[in-house]
């Protein structure tokens, strides 16, 4: 039961210390599973770090050493193991420990199975899913790369990245890649360097080894990361017949940490036949469209209108000379029609003239009022009329 304590009535530290000792031993024996961080042995005791696989945690261990040296195969530091111990709580300490009485090492079968359903569950959550995956950059500005301490994976990685593009550069952080720390630090160097704007691609690399050293790539705290990435990643890990998790979220899986490297960057030489083809290509395609260029210009001289371009002038001198005589002949039977037409008109206009009838012996008489006399009646007698012939008039009176 809860104790009863207030700021007036609290409990000494005893009292605390018993009650913890009391609600541990209730706890009765448990199998525990985890990673072995560190193993030592002290006379006939044998004490244990046993760390949890997905969580920064761990508890104390002890044992007799007998129970040690039951394990088959011999128990080494980062070995899994299963172990059937009772909790402890020491009151004078303060402090939390188990005392087992069997410890079961994980073998490779249980360790595969845990494999393939873990496998599976992230499968199911579509982490493994090829849309996922990104291209590889071209020419990255930096290349990103966690690898073990001074190791051969490092140097495969760099040296062939460094012989297909010399001027290649690399963020590189050297991290445990075995062991307890290996996740932990692992994934905390791929989030730094998918932190860094100028890294392009993250390469992941370690050199081969058995199932249980490559446990800490198939962890599903690193596969999470991987898979949060924005930046690409490519999984270098092991040899081409090793396959852990990490491979499978990687944007690139790479099957030896010199197909990394040669991943990574493209091959200079490559590139450079690469530009020098399409600089012959270009060339000679220039130089076909000049050729068929010039054959056409060749051929354009050699017509006549362009060797002779007078015979052109020539030939539509005659052609303008012929429509201008043409032109001349209409125009003069025009004006000769014209001619004949008006003479015409004035003949009749002649004939219709009162000159003309006038100039045949005819005259026209007047009275003082200037009209026309046409009756001899409408003339007074003694009146003066005016008489006008073809050329003059005369002065006229009437007697009677």
């Amino acid at each position: 039961m809860a104790l009863d304590t207030s700021p007036e009535n609290p409990a000494p530290v005893r009292t605390i210390a018993l009650k913890l000792e009391g609600y541990v031993a209730r706890l009765g024996a448990v199998w525990i599973e985890g990673q072995v961080a560190q193993l030592s042995r002290r006379a006939s005791t044998a004490y244990l770090t046993l760390r949890d696989t997905q969580a920064d945690m761990s508890v104390s261990v002890s044992c007799p050493a007998r129970v040690l040296e039951a394990c088959v195969p011999p128990l080494s530091e980062g070995a899994r193991v299963v172990v059937h111990a009772k909790a402890e709580y020491w009151p004078a300490r303060g402090s939390l420990s188990f005392r087992a009485t069997e410890i079961r090492p994980v073998g490779l079968g249980e360790l595969l199975a845990q494999l393939e359903m873990r496998k599976q569950l992230l499968a199911s959550e579509g982490l493994f899913d090829p849309q996922r995956k990104r291209r590889l950059p071209f020419l990255p500005r930096r290349v990103g790369l966690v690898c073990g301490r001074s190791s051969d994976a490092e140097r495969d990685v760099v040296e062939n990245a460094r012989r297909r593009w010399p001027s290649v550069a690399f963020e590189i952080r050297e991290v445990a890649v075995q062991g307890v720390r290996a996740v932990s630090e692992v994934t905390a160097a791929v989030q730094e360097l998918d932190a860094l704007p100028e890294v392009d691609v993250i390469v992941v690399t370690r050199g081969g080894g058995s199932v249980e050293d490559l446990l800490p790539f198939s962890d599903e705290g690193l596969v999470r990361a991987v898979a949060a990435c924005r930046t690409p990643v490519v999984s270098a890990i092991g040899h081409e017949k090793d396959s852990p998790l990490l491979d499978l979220v990687a944007d690139w899986r790479a099957s030896t940490p010199t197909d990394a490297g040669k991943r990574v960057v493209p091959d200079m030489a490559e590139e450079l036949r690469g530009v020098a083809q399409a600089r012959d290509r270009i060339r000679r395609s220039v130089q076909q469209q000049v050729s068929s260029g010039q054959t056409w210009l060749d051929a354009v001289r050699t017509r006549s209108v362009i060797a002779h371009p007078h015979v052109v002038v020539e030939r539509r001198e005659s052609d303008v000379a012929a429509l201008l005589d043409r032109s001349r002949r209409v125009l003069g039977h025009r004006l000769d029609r014209a001619a004949d037409d008006v003479g015409h008109v004035r003949a009749r206009v002649r004939a219709l003239s009162p000159l003309s009838t006038l100039e045949r012996g005819y005259a026209v008489v007047q009275d003082e009022s200037g009209a026309v006399v046409r009756v001899a009646d409408a003339v007074a007698p003694g009146a003066l009329l005016r008489v006008r012939v073809a050329e003059g008039e005369l002065q006229a009176r009437r007697e009677a």
